[in-house]
C-alpha cells in the first residue's frame, strides 16, 4: 500500500465519515436478521438493504462533499488533480450479508478514503455490537477511543485462532494447531487480527471495498496483508475494481511465515 501524509483537513473528513457510517448502521439494524424464513437466504432483503445504505451514503456526500467521487460510479483516472475531485470513497454498506439476513451479528460497515490514489483513511462500524474502529494513515488505530496495537507475536499454540472463509477445508489441508474459525465477515476477520484476537486471516474472494478500511486499520495496528505464495500485496493494483485472485493472508508483521507453513493446498 502506498502511504500519504494526511492532509491538513482529514480530521474534518474523519468526522463526517464516523457520522455517515454510524447513520448507516442505524438503518441498517432496522432491516437486520429479518430474512424470510422460508428460504435459507433471503436475497431480497439483502439487495434492498444494500441499496437503501448506498443511496444514504451518495446523499450525505452529495450534501457535504458534492465534488467527491465514489468508487464504483466510474473507473479512477489515473492522473493527479486539484479540489475535491481528489478525493475517492470507497464504500462497503454491508460485508457479511448472509449473516445480516439470518440475524447473526458478525457484519460490518466500511468506508475508507483515497486521496489522488494514496489511502488517508479507514473506518468499520459493526452495529450490532456497536463496535467502532478506524485509523488515519500514519497514526494510530482505534477501536471506539482506545488505541489498538498488535501484540508482539507469540508462539502459535492449541489456544491460537485462524480466521479463513467459507469453504476453506475444500482447498486446504491445515496442520494448524490452533482453532479455525469462519465468523462469515471478510472486514471483521481483518479487524479482529488488528486486534490480537487472532494470530491470522486467510481471505479468499475478496474485492477493493471489502479491504480498503479494513487494510488501512491493520497496517496502523502493525499488520499486513502478504499473497499467499508471498508476492508482495497492493491493493491500488485492483482499483480497476476487478476481483481479486489471489488467496491473501492477513497478520502481524513478524507472523506471515509462521501461518503459511501451517497451510498445505489440497490435491
Amino acid at each position: 500500500m502506498r502511504i500519504k501524509d494526511p492532509n491538513p483537513a482529514v480530521e474534518k473528513l474523519l468526522v463526517f465519515a464516523r457520522d455517515v457510517v454510524s447513520g448507516a448502521g442505524e438503518k441498517a439494524l432496522s432491516l437486520y436478521g429479518k430474512g424470510s424464513a422460508g428460504v435459507k437466504f433471503d436475497e431480497g432483503l439483502v439487495t434492498a438493504a444494500e441499496l437503501e445504505l448506498t443511496d444514504f451514503f451518495r446523499e450525505r456526500l452529495n450534501a457535504v462533499f458534492p465534488g467527491h467521487a465514489i468508487f464504483g460510479d466510474t473507473l479512477p483516472k489515473d492522473d493527479y488533480v486539484h479540489g475535491e475531485k481528489r478525493y475517492l470513497w470507497i464504500y462497503d454498506p454491508l460485508d457479511g450479508v448472509a449473516n445480516f439476513q439470518a440475524g447473526i451479528p458478525i457484519w460490518s460497515i466500511s468506508l475508507a478514503l483515497l486521496e489522488n490514489f494514496w489511502p488517508v483513511l479507514g473506518v468499520t462500524f459493526m452495529p450490532v455490537t456497536g463496535d467502532f474502529f478506524h485509523a488515519i494513515v500514519g497514526r494510530q488505530a482505534y477501536w471506539g477511543e482506545r488505541e489498538i496495537r498488535i501484540p508482539d507475536p507469540g508462539e502459535i499454540s492449541n489456544e491460537s485462532v485462524l480466521l479463513t472463509y467459507s469453504r476453506f477445508h475444500n482447498h486446504y489441508r491445515s496442520t494448524f494447531p490452533g482453532k479455525i474459525r469462519n465468523l462469515g465477515s471478510t472486514a471483521a476477520h481483518v479487524i479482529y487480527v488488528a486486534m490480537g484476537r487472532a494470530e491470522g486471516a486467510l481471505l479468499a474472494n475478496v474485492s477493493y471495498p471489502d479491504l480498503a478500511a479494513a487494510q488501512i486499520i491493520l497496517e496502523a495496528a502493525g499488520g499486513k496483508i502478504h499473497r499467499l505464495d508471498g508476492r508482495q500485496f497492493d491493493l491500488s493494483d485492483y482499483l480497476g475494481g476487478q476481483r481479486i485472485e489471489d488467496h491473501l493472508i492477513a497478520a502481524p508483521e513478524g507472523s506471515f511465515e509462521a501461518i503459511r507453513m501451517y497451510l498445505n493446498k489440497s490435491l
